[in-house]
C-alpha cells in the first residue's frame, strides 16, 4: 500500500469499530470499505520497458480518448494539435501515477476547476488538474496532466520543476476516480486503442525511436 493511504485506512477501521458498537452488521459494513480503501492505495510492483524512446502509461485504466488537440499554455509544447492519449481510473484502479518517459520537469501547472466525469473530453478544460512537462536527455517533451474526476477530489504530486525522473518513476496520484492524459509530441503515432486496457508503467502507448510506427492489431 501507498504510504498516501495509510492515513485513510486507519480513519475507515477507525469508523467500522465505532459502527460495530452501534450493531455489528455495520461493522462488516465498514470493514468491508475499509479493505477496499486500502484496495485503492495498493502500490503493486511494475517491470517497466528498457527499450529507448518508449512512452508508457502513466496510470492503470481504460484508454478513453485518443484526439489530436492542442495542448493547454504554459506547458512549452507549442501552439499546434498534438495527439493526447488518454487514460480513465475508476475507483477500482492503482492509482498511483508513473512518469511517461525519463528526463527532466520542466514545468508544473496546478489548476483549480470542477469535478465533472474525468471520462467526458470537457474534463481536460474545466476539471482540478495538474499539469507536467517532461523533457527527454534528447530534448523530447512530453506532457502528462492528472485530473480530479467525479468522486476525486485531492490530486497529490510527489515531485517538483527541476527533478529528474525514470521512465516508470511514480511522480503522484489522485485519490477516488480519475484520468491522466499524455501529449506525445508531433509526428508520433499512438500504440494504443480506445477501450485497449492500460497498465501504468507497463503497457506502451508509443515509440519516439520510431514515430510512424502504429500498432498492428484492432481493439474488440
Amino acid at each position: 500500500m501507498h504510504k498516501e493511504g495509510r492515513k485513510f485506512v486507519a480513519i475507515f477501521a477507525a469508523i467500522a469499530v465505532l459502527l460495530g458498537l452501534l450493531w455489528t452488521p455495520l461493522f462488516w459494513i465498514g470493514a468491508g470499505v475499509t479493505v477496499w480503501c486500502y484496495y485503492f492505495f495498493r502500490d503493486p510492483v511494475r517491470v517497466i520497458p528498457q527499450q529507448h524512446g518508449l512512452v508508457v502509461s502513466p496510470a492503470d485504466g481504460i484508454v478513453s480518448l485518443i484526439q489530436d488537440v492542442v495542448p493547454e499554455e504554459g506547458l512549452g509544447l507549442g501552439t499546434e494539435p498534438l495527439t493526447r492519449v488518454s487514460v480513465f481510473m475508476n475507483v477500482f484502479n492503482c492509482h498511483v501515477n508513473r512518469a511517461p518517459i525519463a528526463g527532466k520537469v520542466l514545468h508544473i501547472i496546478y489548476r483549480h476547476g470542477k469535478f465533472v466525469n474525468a471520462s467526458l473530453d470537457k474534463a481536460s478544460i474545466h476539471n482540478e488538474r495538474n499539469s507536467l512537462t517532461i523533457e527527454a536527455p534528447d530534448g523530447t517533451r512530453i506532457g502528462v496532466v492528472q485530473i480530479a474526476g467525479l468522486v476525486a477530489r485531492r490530486i497529490v504530486c510527489f515531485v517538483k520543476e527541476g527533478d529528474s525522473l525514470h521512465a516508470g518513476h511514480r511522480f503522484g496520484l489522485i485519490r477516488f476516480g480519475s484520468r491522466l492524459d499524455v501529449y506525445l509530441p508531433k509526428g508520433v503515432s499512438p500504440l494504443v486503442s480506445v477501450g485497449q486496457t492500460a497498465v501504468a508503467g507497463e503497457t506502451i502507448l508509443a515509440d519516439l525511436a520510431d514515430p510512424a510506427r502504429k500498432r498492428g492489431g484492432v481493439a474488440e
